[in-house]
């Protein structure tokens, strides 16, 4: 009988090796093979508690023996090992989605979670398996790192599920903060003051993308770590940093969103990851070529998840900056709005008049007095193709919940925190109603009918009402 491995990508983290660990509760026969290059908080951690684990170096391995089979954990790119033939079984577990036709003798199983860990913590508790407080630390290091200690949107309640049962079997959560907020080497601080003094901001397609690029010849510790302490500063849609090591450059990139693709990006380049998490080597490349060709390929590959327009309510009113608060208040009643977009002689929008200043003007009996003495003065508006992410900024930016939306010269609608609220409350994955009714209605509706539908709403909103169909079809 040849071997069975438990491999896991190199650079990993904590949730590839504390997946090996948990794939090792389930086949125990398996040997856990340490990656030739951990990241330096999991070489401490396992030094401190080597003892207490079923690790092996690859350096441990038989030199002549034949590997029967792999299980590969939280990741689908596999680095071959000695003893691997086209026989060999390979199972990947991973809770990233299957990138790709895999081939023959290989197997896939996988579900959309934070962590890979949680997928295989599952198994454990529902077969009954035992793990010590040491290992249930280690677990929970791996759940809580991949999952921005469960503040991640790809988070679910069975991360927390997982990380509650692994609490009740005595994960140390004082040493889980720790080696989560490893301090940084010298060598790593001298390298993200320069990727910080680096740092350029690009807005596109609505989403902050966050570009750095340092010289850091010689540089022998991991990038990863600094990714995320820049990524937490900057809190950007996407991170890329682009490290000239001396004989090739070093690509590591973070997203916070399935809109900006991360691992496509790092495929261009020959490396590899999924959507939130990548990473590429890239030789006969130099440093200002590669960062062009990056900002190349982001313009190309980074769309709108969710677009205003799919949120936003139609059937906008505007004021003046003559209206009177009193007339304001009026309209405001009639329409049921919270705010106003308020509209000077050209059509263009010149500020924003909410609830909150026309009752502050009241209290102050000055009902006379025009909107624009009250209202928030700017441009402030979105276009329909901006991003949620976008639309968030400019709410907190001026601190208002109602945006117009603007196409050209024309106001076609407004968005407003209930919009976002019924998003965010949408489960996972599902369209947002008003493109479902859209699409319903093609497929259902006879042409010249739909047709007839389009003109009524062209009108309805030129005149600034909305319109209402009552039937079914």
């Amino acid at each position: 009988m040849g071997e069975q491995l438990i491999l896991t990508h190199e650079n990993t983290d904590f949730d590839g090796l504390a997946s090996q660990l948990a794939a090792w509760k389930l086949y125990p026969q398996a040997k856990p093979v340490l990656p030739r290059r951990p990241n330096r908080n999991l070489r401490d951690f396992l030094t401190l508690y080597w003892d207490e684990l079923p690790f092996v170096r690859y350096e441990d391995l038989a030199r002549r023996g034949e590997v029967d089979r792999i299980i590969l954990v939280d990741t689908q790119t596999l680095v071959t090992p000695r003893g691997m033939s086209n026989e060999t079984q390979v199972l990947i577990i991973d809770h990233h989605p299957l990138a790709r036709d895999l081939p023959p003798n290989w197997s896939y199983s996988g579900e959309a979670v934070g962590a890979t860990t949680t997928l295989l913590l599952e198994r454990i508790v529902e077969n009954g398996i035992r793990v010590t407080p040491v290992e249930a630390t280690l677990l929970a290091l791996g759940i809580y790192e991949d999952t921005g200690s469960l503040t991640y949107p790809t988070t679910t309640v069975r991360d927390l599920h997982s990380v509650t049962w692994l609490a009740e079997r005595g994960a140390n959560l004082a040493v889980v903060s720790d080696f989560l907020h490893h301090p940084l080497t010298d060598q790593q601080l001298e390298l993200y003051e320069a990727l910080l003094d680096s740092a350029e901001i690009h807005p596109i397609a609505g989403h902050t993308i966050v570009v750095a690029t340092a010289n850091a010849e010689g540089y022998v510790e991991e990038i990863s770590a600094l990714a995320h302490k820049i990524r937490d500063l900057y809190d950007p849609a996407g991170l890329f940093l682009l490290v000239d090591l001396g004989e090739h450059l070093q690509l590591v990139a973070r997203s916070t969103t399935d809109a900006v693709d991360v691992g496509h990006i790092a495929d261009h380049f020959g490396g590899g990851g999924h959507t939130r998490a990548a990473a590429a080597l890239i030789r006969g490349m130099d440093l200002a070529t590669a960062r062009q060709t990056l900002l190349d390929m982001l313009e190309r590959h980074i769309h709108p998840l969710v677009t205003v327009g799919q949120i936003m309510s139609h059937g906008v009113h505007t004021l003046s900056p003559q209206t009177t608060v009193e007339e304001a208040t009026e309209i405001m009643l009639r329409y049921g709005f919270e705010g106003f977009p308020v509209v000077g002689e050209g059509g263009e929008i010149v500020g924003i008049l909410t609830r909150r200043e026309i009752d502050r003007a009241r209290r102050l009996h000055l009902e006379t007095m025009p909107v624009s003495h009250y209202m928030t003065k700017g441009e402030i508006w979105v276009g329909p193709g901006d991003s949620v992410e976008r639309l968030q900024q400019i709410m907190t930016q001026h601190g208002i919940g109602q945006v117009p939306v603007v196409k050209g010269t024309d106001i076609l609608g407004v968005v407003t925190r209930t919009d976002l609220i019924k998003l965010w409350t949408s489960p996972p994955h599902q369209p947002p109603r008003r493109q479902e009714i859209a699409q319903r209605m093609q497929e259902a509706l006879p042409g010249p009918l739909l047709e007839l539908l389009q003109q009524a709403s062209a009108m309805a909103q030129e005149m600034g009402y909305a319109l209402y169909v009552v039937g079914g079809f």
